[in-house]
């Protein structure tokens, strides 16, 4: 199921089980892992997109060897919230991932996922080759890692 809200994914997810993160481009797709607790995002692979069936097999195979509990697909709305072709291809995507999965999942806001994993890597002093092949995957962990901050907040606010 996909869930509009934050809250409706959180109380859908089962105990004890990570999450996927995934940054959907036009040529990869960025994923990145939680851990178990829901507290910490670590970027974890890059799968070179060739057409959707190929694509959807590689992905839920990480997820099932990975034992993942539900996906977050980063949104990439316009900088004055409004939804253009980008995130109609990632509603898309996961609309398609749907039958194929029962696994929860739902979208993350990610205005500004892309620079802001651009700078962290320019911090550590990456090398431009280097950046080129973890963006992606950079970027996926920097959208889990919002999504699992507001869970976070939620749970304490929930006790």
């Amino acid at each position: 199921m996909i869930h509009d809200d934050i809250a409706g994914f959180a109380a859908a997810l089962p105990a004890g089980r990570a999450i996927l993160g995934l940054d959907l481009g036009e040529k990869t797709i960025g994923i990145a892992l939680s851990d178990r607790l829901l507290r910490t995002a670590t970027p974890v692979d890059t799968i070179r997109r060739k057409k959707f069936t190929l694509d959807a097999a590689q992905l839920l195979d990480l997820a099932t060897k990975r034992e993942v509990a539900g996906l977050v697909m980063g949104l990439p709305r316009n900088m004055d919230g409004t939804e253009g072709p980008r995130c109609q291809k990632a509603r898309a995507f996961l609309r398609n991932l749907l039958p194929l999965t029962d696994m929860p999942m739902t979208f993350w806001d990610e205005r500004l996922s892309t620079v802001a994993a651009e700078r962290a890597l320019l911090e550590a002093d990456t090398s431009r080759k280097r950046r080129a092949e973890v963006i992606d995957q950079v970027a996926a962990a920097y959208i889990l890692q919002g999504a699992l901050d507001r869970l976070a907040h939620l749970k304490e606010a929930a006790s």
